[in-house]
């Protein structure tokens, strides 16, 4: 019989789930050949900022896989109602059957992509970290500072977002996890801050830019996970030492780093894949280097966190 997961039963696992570890598992795994990941299916709403995404896969030998479907539509606020939502079915790679449906309403899908930037800290925050930047104020740039937490120890943090308001509610938030936090004027700021910067927003054209960006910086950007989204200037990957993908693959048709080939000044053959990273194969072979982590969220995410929490709840 399929087990059907509240959001309340989720959020009452997540503490007792490393997530970042869980997160780091799958990365080595996917770069190892051990996932299956087809293409992302999306179906986008322009006319209310809506977006649907369906993202599925399965690690080889499990005895499940997994199938999400994820929304975001970012009007909503406006209406009252959160940006985010979705579930996760769970099925049987013995038989096809529906083992689990969890009611995540994007929680796990917020999670395990703040899992995905702290495990990029992990391996590729500069040694000498003294400022984090954030730009966006939304769910992400608040989990962000969440779990960057658990892999750093600099507590200082610069957010900028378009809406000055938000950007204070955020760094208001923010401050209560303990950041000495404040809203910068402009995203040139926060390069000139920062040593560390996450981009969140599902800006369609770039804002940060080659010009602004100090040597030994790293760059997370994760807001950009559709073709059209676009955060920051394809010249920065060309300047970087590192360019890394959460999948190679997925990252040739979305993403900073489809961008950046699409401008002609990056090249797949300069692009390594995260897990690689994370295995010691590749990364950071100077203080000066400046590099770019591209996360456009990868089915094996949903896997590891939703196979966790199953764990946990059934």
């Amino acid at each position: 019989m399929t087990k059907i997961v509240s959001l309340e039963q989720i959020l009452k696992a997540l503490p007792d789930i490393d997530v970042v570890a869980e997160i780091e598992r799958g990365f080595v795994a996917l770069s190892e050949g051990k996932v299956e990941v087809p293409p992302v299916g999306e179906l986008l709403f322009p006319d209310e900022s809506g977006e649907l995404h369906i993202k599925y896969g399965a690690v080889r030998g499990d005895d499940v896989f997994v199938v999400k479907l994820a929304t975001g539509f970012f009007n909503n606020p406006k209406l009252g109602l959160p940006p985010f939502s979705g579930c996760m079915l769970v099925l049987s790679a013995k038989t096809g059957q529906v083992l689990c449906i969890l009611l995540e309403e994007g929680e796990l899908t917020n999670h395990r992509t703040a899992a995905a930037g702290a495990v990029v800290a992990r391996h590729l925050a500069p040694a000498r970290l003294e400022t984090i930047g954030i730009c966006g104020a939304g769910v992400q740039a608040r989990l962000q500072a969440d779990y960057l937490r658990r892999v750093t120890q600099c507590r200082d943090l610069v957010l900028w977002a378009r809406d000055v308001e938000r950007a204070t509610e955020a760094v208001r938030d923010i401050a209560r996890m303990g950041y000495s936090a404040r809203v910068a004027a402009s995203p040139e700021e926060v390069a000139s801050s920062s040593q560390l910067i996450v981009t969140t927003t599902a800006a369609h054209q770039p804002y940060l830019f080659a010009g602004s960006i100090r040597p030994g910086t790293h760059i997370t950007a994760m807001g950009s996970d559709t073709p059209e989204k676009n955060e920051i200037d394809p010249m920065i990957l060309k300047s970087a030492a590192l360019v890394v993908a959460d999948s190679i693959p997925q990252c040739l048709v979305r993403g900073e780093i489809h961008a950046a080939i699409a401008a002609g000044v990056l090249r797949r053959e300069d692009v390594v894949e995260l897990g690689n990273v994370i295995s010691g194969k590749a990364g950071r072979r100077s203080p000066e280097d400046i590099t770019v982590a591209d996360l456009t969220g990868v089915a094996v995410q949903d896997i590891m966190i939703a196979k966790a929490v199953v764990a946990r709840t059934t």
